[in-house]
């Protein structure tokens, strides 16, 4: 870590959730009180003005992300290839990703200055689309929580099918699927009927979103294991489209015949944890208060 150059900071803050940004400033004036450099983006503009920096360059320590899990989830996408690990500051309702309380702000910002934390390396996937010809009609896609297809349009069934590593899975009538990672089982997944999974682990999970039969359940794959899902035609004979989310941000477009193929990304998520609370804790926490 750094210890002779001055540490520097990044700020992103969820306007919305901070309105006034009485807690970003008090962030700010703590580290900067104590000899740190810090630069705030709280307009919501996006995240792409924020400028990382190049080789050679001062880096950057963490970008401390003030908000809820959508907020933190924004930040993995810009941070994910700088390879800069977050810090967040719970100003949502769960935050599963953000960790730190206002309430807990002064510790916590006194042991980021010590480096008393742990960084913790949190897999992603990518995705891309190909089509009836088995040509790629988009550029890959990364996300740390989950990918997602669901319905485009008036209500429907989405008729699909599964391959797992080039072998034919399952075939399903439902209203969606999710695809998740362990971070991101706490999410989309939970909602649909997911399993929980430790956010370290090495694993994939789909999840059907109110699958059309009586014995249709989660299934959870190794890391390394490539998923293909194509989607089917309507009951009519229609072509069907649906729409496909990352992180619930860009949003594509798939027919009939076309192909989405996820698999284990390249990038990695940094996630500065301070606290020794376990996730197990954490979890027990969360689900009884």
């Amino acid at each position: 870590m750094e210890t002779e150059n001055k540490k520097r900071y990044i700020i992103m803050t969820n306007r919305p959730k901070d309105p006034g940004l009485e807690v970003t400033e008090r962030i700010r004036t703590y580290l900067e009180g104590n000899g740190a450099s810090c630069t705030v983006f709280a307009d919501n503009e996006g995240a792409d003005q924020i400028r990382f920096p190049k080789e050679g360059e001062e880096k950057v320590s963490c970008m401390i992300v003030l908000g809820g899990d959508g907020t933190m989830l924004k930040a993995a996408k810009e941070t994910a290839a700088s390879g800069i690990p977050l810090l967040g500051v719970n100003l949502g309702t769960m935050g599963y990703l953000a960790e730190v309380d206002p309430s807990a702000l002064d510790g916590a910002l006194n042991r980021l200055l010590q480096e008393k934390y742990l960084i913790e390396e949190r897999m992603m996937l990518s995705g891309e689309v190909i089509d009836g010809n088995g040509n790629g009609k988009d550029a890959r896609m990364h996300a740390l929580n989950d990918v997602t297809i669901t319905r485009k349009g008036s209500l429907q069934i989405i008729r699909f099918r599964i391959w797992v590593n080039g072998q034919a899975l399952n075939s399903y009538e439902a209203d969606g699927i999710v695809i998740a990672t362990p971070t991101g089982s706490t999410g989309y997944n939970l909602s649909a009927g997911g399993p929980i999974v430790e956010p370290g682990a090495n694993l994939i999970l789909l999840t059907p979103i109110c699958p059309h039969t009586l014995n249709t359940r989660s299934i959870v794959l190794r890391g390394d294991d490539v998923v293909e899902v194509e989607i089917g035609e309507k009951q009519s004979g229609l072509k069907q489209e649906v729409e496909v989310n990352f992180d619930g941000g860009r949003q594509m477009v798939l027919c009939s015949k076309d192909r989405l193929r996820v698999m284990r990304s390249s990038k990695t998520t940094s996630i500065l944890k301070l606290s020794q609370m376990s996730f197990v804790e954490r979890l027990h926490r969360k689900m009884s208060g």
